[in-house]
């Protein structure tokens, strides 16, 4: 398994598949597209059903069928993009036999990943350590979860005399940028349950996430020759702190942890006459979600009033949704997941995602979509790294699943 894991691994990280927010198409980039292909030739090697590249979507989904009528049909999910840091000319190291010291990424940049400032190294001594050169990321999350999916495949293929029932997987476009799963064909993908391959140390598993939305904000200043301004300018920028002085200045994400939610002033931009402000709105509590949203409602129509006439329009949009509301109706993707960790001695690290997950809008569809770990850490940067070891025990994770999942 180990040599499988570490071919395809290195392959796909090399491969070019950032996404692009800016983009109209799907997938919003090209790279995305050919290595849905690379990929479907692989489940075609392996002679999956019903394979089928969606063109509408972006999403590639296959099934192994099943050889057992006691067990559930279930769906393995992975993305197929890299976050927004640079991923042109990936170069992947790797550590053998990884010392627990600082690591050189780069001799000739002097890049060094250093043990003060990721004391997480210190938990994979022994193992086979896989970097970047440091001036990329990896793509681990989520090209882990992929090649962990495949070999989860591998492992049913090469054993079939172990029971278990269909196994779905989907390989989806925009994870990063939060609307590959908008499109997801719920109807076609017939599991019972879901996981995502997304998270992050082993252990890690989520199945709350916060309620999201987003607000953008734009105000109509009047700008003035400074030296005869007086009683005409209406400054767009100041207008503008002035709002965000309306929110509550410990409800931001630097200052908040856990189930504490929090208004993000994301993007401000603009001159004395214009201005625009981007806020995101999180919160794990529906009710609490509803209220930041109102609030910032009413602080915009507050400040409306205060001003000489109308000056600021705010328009909402919701995102995603906490997909514990639905996983709370059907926790068996949950307890089959957490038995499947204890058989193998895996503590699961439970916690409430402090974000969304393509299985945040997967869930909301009715299809109940935790996420699990891939094994990966320092996601989307220059000291992402991720062991071989990890991403074994994620597949054996995968791997009991599929077997336990007989007992629900």
């Amino acid at each position: 398994m180990k040599e499988k894991l570490l071919e395809r691994f290195i392959t796909y990280v090399k491969l070019n598949t950032r996404s692009d927010a800016t983009s109209p198409t799907i997938p919003t980039t090209k790279g995305q597209e050919e290595f849905a292909f690379i990929l479907k030739k692989e489940l075609e090697k392996m002679k999956l059903l019903n394979i089928n590249y969606n063109q509408s979507n972006g999403f590639l989904t296959a099934y192994l069928p099943k050889n057992s009528e006691k067990y559930p049909a279930i769906g393995l999910i992975a993305h197929l993009d890299t976050a927004d840091f640079s991923a042109e000319n990936i170069t992947p190291k790797i550590h053998s036999n990884y010392d627990g010291e600082d690591v050189l990424l780069n001799e000739k940049k002097q890049i060094i990943m250093k043990v003060s400032e990721f004391p997480n190294l210190k938990d994979y001594v022994g193992q086979t350590l896989i970097t970047t050169d440091g001036t990329t990321l990896l793509g681990a999350d989520d090209k882990a979860g992929i090649v962990e999916i495949l070999s989860t495949l591998d492992y049913f293929l090469t054993h079939p005399n172990e029971s278990h029932g269909d196994i779905w997987v989907a390989f989806g476009p925009d994870e990063e940028i939060g609307q590959g799963a908008d499109l997801f064909d719920v109807a076609s993908f017939p599991a019972e349950y879901a996981y995502t391959v997304d998270s992050g140390r082993v252990g890690h598993f989520e199945y709350e996430t916060f309620n999201a939305a987003q607000a953008t904000i734009e105000i109509d200043g009047t700008s003035v020759h400074p030296g005869t301004a007086y009683g005409m300018m209406v400054n767009a920028i100041k207008v503008g702190q002035t709002l965000d002085s309306y929110l509550p200045q410990n409800e931001v994400p630097e200052k908040t942890k856990d189930r504490e939610g929090f208004y993000l002033l994301h993007d401000f931009s603009g001159t004395i006459d214009q201005a625009k402000m981007v806020y995101i709105i999180r919160d794990h509590d529906k009710v609490k979600f509803e209220e930041r949203k109102q609030h910032l409602v009413e602080s915009v129509a507050k400040l409306n009033q205060e001003l000489d006439r109308s000056r600021i329009t705010i328009q909402l949009k919701d995102q995603y949704y906490n997909m514990g509301e639905v996983i709370e109706k059907d926790k068996r993707s949950v307890d089959v997941a957490i038995r499947a960790m204890k058989n193998l001695s895996i503590e699961p690290i439970i916690t409430p995602f402090r974000g969304g997950t393509d299985g945040s809008k997967i869930s909301l569809m009715g299809l109940p979509t935790p996420n699990i770990f891939t094994g990966g850490e320092n996601f989307h940067g220059q000291y992402e790294f991720i062991t071989l070891e990890a991403m074994e025990t994620a597949t054996q994770t995968l791997i009991e699943i599929v077997k336990e999942s007989k007992n629900e």
